[in-house]
């Protein structure tokens, strides 16, 4: 699909793109060469920046709310936004305050503090994995390659580069003054897009008369053991790596907490505005031969220069925050917690801050790499969402929420067969089902969703160390008595 830009479209594309890169340079300067700078923004969000990098990062996967939208109606909004909202919340009340007072970088930086290195570091594999921004990459590629018409291996490639180059000398505070400026245009976009379609085409009535019944059910036509598993993967919230970076860069526990409640509300009316666009695409494109391209199709059926402009950019904001964030997470995990641990096993070496500099800068590279390749394997965002979701999310799960709650600890050694036998076991599953070519799942073994399995195992393995710890200190009560 290729798409027609007037020239005051384009301007706006290219205001937009200087005003990113311009913001991200300058906010470069801030980060001084400090680890903590560099990592954390110095450590230093406030509750508005603190919400704006948030919602944006969050929300990256704008072409395949498109397409789910399109191909399942409200469904949308009760898979991809109920349960992710009650996580979030959870998160800020139970966790966010706990993080921020860590004032640790990593995620892999708490399982090591908590159960040591071996948890550590397969914590970091599984971190890097989660955190892959090739979903996003994929994305900008896909629009870029409609806009400019070049092929998508080009289109991924500039925006790739585009997007890393003030990362590379800002860290965290290039990254949270960007998304700053992509949370003001996403909303902004998807805002000239709905009065738009009401005013030419009607409300709801004129929706319920040109979509499918089932497109107004919160199922959409979807099984229910389907809805279940994208609920748990939802939990992804609580060990998501943009989560607790924000966390441990916020100036408090409060900010930390209220920031999260506040970005929740945020995001459901997002949800509201992206949702209801898609029922526009399907009511007006009712033959769409992709539904990955509902929004950029609609925007160029019906939207005037200017407006479609807009429209454009906010897709490509609302992408890019999340590829930035993303990329720069994966970078740091690949630079701290991978390569500076593997090389250097005295982690409070006098040098090590400009050390893991260093190899944060080559784990962006090594990050782009990765995920420019991923993006033209799997070209299908919500398979790379799922697939990702249903194998990682059991292994950190619960060695991650227990690593804030002591009482609730258990000796390592059963932390990392629960770690490992999550991830392990929803991976086999998952390929169970990819070999025998299943579709949604029916051909997977037992016909179950490989996230359950993992998740089912990894709760196992903890148990015993649970109930092993606890028969441990009773025993040793009884000897003293």
């Amino acid at each position: 699909m290729r798409v027609h830009f007037s020239i005051v479209d384009w301007a706006v594309v290219a205001v937009y793109f200087g005003s990113v890169v311009f913001v991200g340079f300058r906010a470069a300067r801030r980060a001084r060469g400090h680890i903590d700078e560099y990592l954390v923004a110095g450590r230093t969000l406030t509750l508005p920046v603190f919400v704006a990098t948030l919602v944006s990062t969050w929300y990256g996967g704008i072409l395949g709310v498109g397409e789910f939208s399109y191909k399942y109606g409200i469904s949308n909004w009760f898979i991809f936004g109920v349960p992710y909202y009650a996580f979030a919340l959870i998160f800020a009340f139970f966790l966010a305050p706990r993080v921020q007072k860590a004032r640790l970088h990593t995620i892999p930086d708490k399982l090591r503090e908590t159960y040591g290195e071996s948890t550590a570091k397969m914590g970091s594999f599984l971190t890097l994995l989660i955190v892959t921004p090739a979903p996003y990459v994929l994305m900008v590629g896909i629009l870029v390659e409609m806009l400019s018409g070049w092929s998508l291996a080009v289109s991924v490639i500039f925006t790739t580069v585009l997007s890393i180059a003030y990362l590379y000398v800002g860290g965290l505070h290039s990254d949270v003054r960007t998304n700053a400026v992509e949370f003001i245009m996403m909303y902004i976009g998807f805002g000239v897009m709905l009065p738009y379609c009401y005013i030419h085409y009607g409300g709801l009535s004129f929706i319920e008369t040109h979509v499918p019944p089932g497109h107004l059910t919160l199922t959409g036509g979807n099984s229910w053991q389907y809805i279940v598993a994208w609920f748990f993967i939802a939990s992804l919230t609580l060990v998501d790596p943009a989560f607790h970076q924000r966390c441990y860069a916020a100036k408090s526990g409060a900010v930390a907490k209220y920031g999260i409640i506040g970005s929740t509300i945020f995001w459901f009316f997002f949800d509201f505005m992206s949702s209801t666009t898609g029922l526009y695409a399907r009511a007006l494109l009712p033959h769409l031969s992709d539904p990955t391209m509902s929004y950029p199709a609609l925007a160029q059926v019906i939207l005037p220069s200017f407006l479609k402009g807009l429209f454009f950019v906010g897709m490509l904001a609302s992408i890019m925050a999340s590829l930035e964030s993303l990329t720069f997470i994966s970078a740091v995990t690949i630079g701290k917690d991978i390569l500076f641990s593997f090389f250097h096993k005295n982690r409070t070496m006098p040098d090590s801050g400009p050390k893991i500099l260093g190899y944060s800068h080559v784990g962006i590279f090594v990050t782009a790499i990765i995920s420019v390749a991923i993006a033209l394997l799997i070209p299908s965002v919500i398979q790379i969402w799922y697939d990702l979701g249903a194998v990682f999310i059991p292994g950190l799960l619960i060695p991650l929420m227990t690593s804030y709650y002591p009482k609730w600890q258990v000796p390592k050694k059963y932390i990392f067969l629960s770690m490992t036998s999550g991830w392990v076991t929803s991976l086999l599953w998952l390929l169970s089902g990819s070999l025998s070519h299943g579709s949604g799942g029916n051909n997977y073994l037992l016909g179950i969703q490989p996230m359950y399995p993992g998740l089912i195992l990894s709760t196992v393995f903890y148990l015993l160390g649970f109930a092993n710890q606890k028969n441990a200190v009773e025993v040793e009560g009884v000897a003293h008595k």
